[in-house]
């Protein structure tokens, strides 16, 4: 970027408060001077009435000029009081948005816990144990991965309604501790990868296949595990489609679905949309920044042969 702010980045037009009116400032260049002038009255002819304002030696002439000749001066001049105005135009019963921070941060826990220790189990079973039909019903596996989401989505909301828990935050979370097929076949792909030796020496030790599983192999699938964390927490924190379809309540909402309380209560001032939504992506951004390495080595991995 040859300067700052690069020309892609929203500018707004300067402006004057002249005889009480705002007018904007424009650039004229004429007799081989550049002037500075501000729009007086726009005509329908698509000619402009400015009002010279610099060079001193001109100013306050008056004249037309065709708008073409005209360029707006615009500066970079972001709003900073939109965050707060977003924080302060909550409904008062969230305090501020620290309702939705909460149940996002309860979600996305409760999500990493879930997702991490059932998909690890479930691919250490179809990785290091041999059972009957393990093949076939890794398979099956798989191809639940070609299911379309919208296919499930009835049946489950079906299920989950029988249950009771439609507005509460159960069917967000519970559905973690049964295992993703992606993240089981990404903890597979790497529990494939860890010599037969080590599980052969435990054995030999008298370990369980619990304990190979919690002692040995899951200090060795760190960069696994971490991956899985990093794409379930931001999964659980952009998630936005099931509390659209189980939430109701306001003091239930995540801070993703939160954010249509803007539009429909705030559809005039997109400035807080953009300042909220900038204010929700943040700590994702932030993660991604200091662990991106876990994230790009979990994607590379995931093709490694078993």
């Amino acid at each position: 970027m040859s300067k700052f702010p690069p020309v892609w980045v929203p500018r707004q037009q300067v402006k004057v408060t002249i005889h009480g009116k705002e007018c904007g400032v424009s650039l004229l260049r004429q007799d081989g001077q550049t002037l500075k002038v501000a729009t007086l009255e726009e005509l329908e002819t698509g000619e402009h009435r400015v009002q010279v304002l610099e060079p001193p030696q001109r100013r306050g002439e008056v004249f037309l000029v065709p708008g073409s000749r005209l360029q707006k001066v615009r500066v970079f001049a972001p709003k900073w009081e939109n965050y707060w105005d977003a924080l302060r135009f909550l409904p008062p019963e969230t305090n501020y948005g620290l309702v939705f921070l909460w149940n996002t941060l309860f979600l996305s826990i409760l999500s990493i816990i879930g997702t991490v220790l059932s998909s690890s189990l479930v691919a250490f079973a179809f990785s290091r144990l041999r059972w009957p039909g393990r093949d076939i019903w890794f398979v099956v596996l798989l191809a639940t991965m070609m299911v379309p989401g919208a296919v499930t989505m009835l049946p489950v909301f079906v299920i989950f309604r029988a249950l009771g828990w439609v507005d509460t935050l159960r069917p967000l979370w519970v559905p973690a501790f049964f295992g993703s097929a992606f993240n089981i076949f990404l903890l597979r792909q790497f529990f494939m990868t860890i010599p037969m030796d080590l599980e052969d020496a435990a054995k030999i030790d008298g370990c369980s296949y619990f304990g190979i599983y919690w002692r040995i192999m899951l200090p060795l699938i760190k960069p696994a595990l971490a991956a899985v964390t990093i794409w379930t927490f931001m999964g659980a924190w952009n998630n936005f489609m099931g509390p659209l379809i189980y939430i109701s309540s306001p003091e239930k909402m995540p801070l993703a679905y939160a954010l249509q309380l803007f539009q429909s209560q705030h559809g005039g001032e997109p400035g807080m949309l953009m300042a909220a939504a900038t204010m929700v992506m943040l700590p994702v951004l932030v993660l991604f920044f200091f662990t991106q390495r876990y994230f790009i080595e979990g994607v590379t991995l995931t093709g490694i042969k078993g």
